[in-house]
This record gives C-alpha cells, structure tokens and sequence, in this order.
C-alpha cells in the first residue's frame, strides 16, 4: 500500500479536503494501492474539520465530520512514501524539520502538473476563515490538481 501525506497549516481545512477528496477519487478510478492521509505544521489535535469544509465536501457526497486535526510527526514522515503540502512554505518547513524527506516531499501543484506551475501560482491558498465560496474555489482547485495526481500515480 502506497500512503500520500497531505500537508497543511491547521488540518482543518486543505489537507483533510485533499485526503478526502483523494481517497475518494482513487476509489472511483480504481487505483486500490494508494491511500491518503492528512497533518499539520501547526494544527490542534483533536480540532475538527471547519463547517465550511465539511459541507463542500458533503456537497460531494464525502462526510468530513469525523475528521480530527493532527500534526506531522516523524511516524507519519517515515510512513508516507508521498508528502505533498499545500504551499511551498509547507515544502520549505517541513523540509527543514525532516532532512532525510526532504526527497518525497512536494508542493501538491507542482507535482501533480510535472512541475510545469512555478511560483505563486502553486500555492493552495487557506480558506480558513473565508465564506464557503472561497472553500468551495479551494475544494475545486484541489480536485484538479488531485485527478492529475491520481492520473499520474496509475501511469
């Protein structure tokens, strides 16, 4: 089984909408050897997903309601053959906190697009706080880059 670590600030809003999104999307297209999970840099555990990401992904049929906030520790660092973070400062911290990583770790867009986005243009940007129509931009922007992924995993 092939874990992929999604990485965020608080795992309440990006991450655990990606791990969702990606298990559910994986199962849809039949790619069974990968599974997703979610941390944070800074995240307090236990916190539950935001009310604004839980009901875009109810929107999806996807129940978040159960997730509960964590932060990355070197288990789920050692464990995930895949670390994707949400924007390059992700990369940079998470990087600097596990060195001997620093290979499997990624900024999600720029490795779902074969590095073809660079700059600011690869960064998910946090929802946290906005109206649910910024979750709702944050969910969609996440669902394209995640069936490229998931695209690029099969191949």
């Amino acid at each position: 089984m092939t874990t992929v670590l999604f990485v965020c600030t608080g795992n309440t809003c990006r991450s655990p909408m990606a791990e969702a999104l990606f298990n559910d999307l994986a199962n849809k297209k039949g790619l069974d050897s990968v599974r997703a999970v979610s941390a944070g840099l800074a995240a307090i555990e236990g916190n539950k997903a935001t009310p604004q990401a839980i009901e875009v992904m109810k929107r999806r049929g996807i129940d978040l309601s159960g997730h509960r906030a964590r932060n990355v520790d070197a288990s789920l660092v050692k464990e995930a053959d895949l670390i994707l973070t949400m924007t390059h400062r992700h990369k940079a911290i998470l990087s600097s906190m596990y060195p001997e990583a620093a290979s499997k770790i990624h900024v999600l867009k720029e490795y779902a697009q074969g590095g073809s986005v660079k700059g600011e243009l690869v960064d998910i940007l946090d929802p946290f706080g906005q109206p649910i129509e910024v979750y709702e931009s944050c969910a969609h922007e996440l669902e394209e880059s995640l069936t490229k992924l998931i695209e690029r995993l099969k191949a």
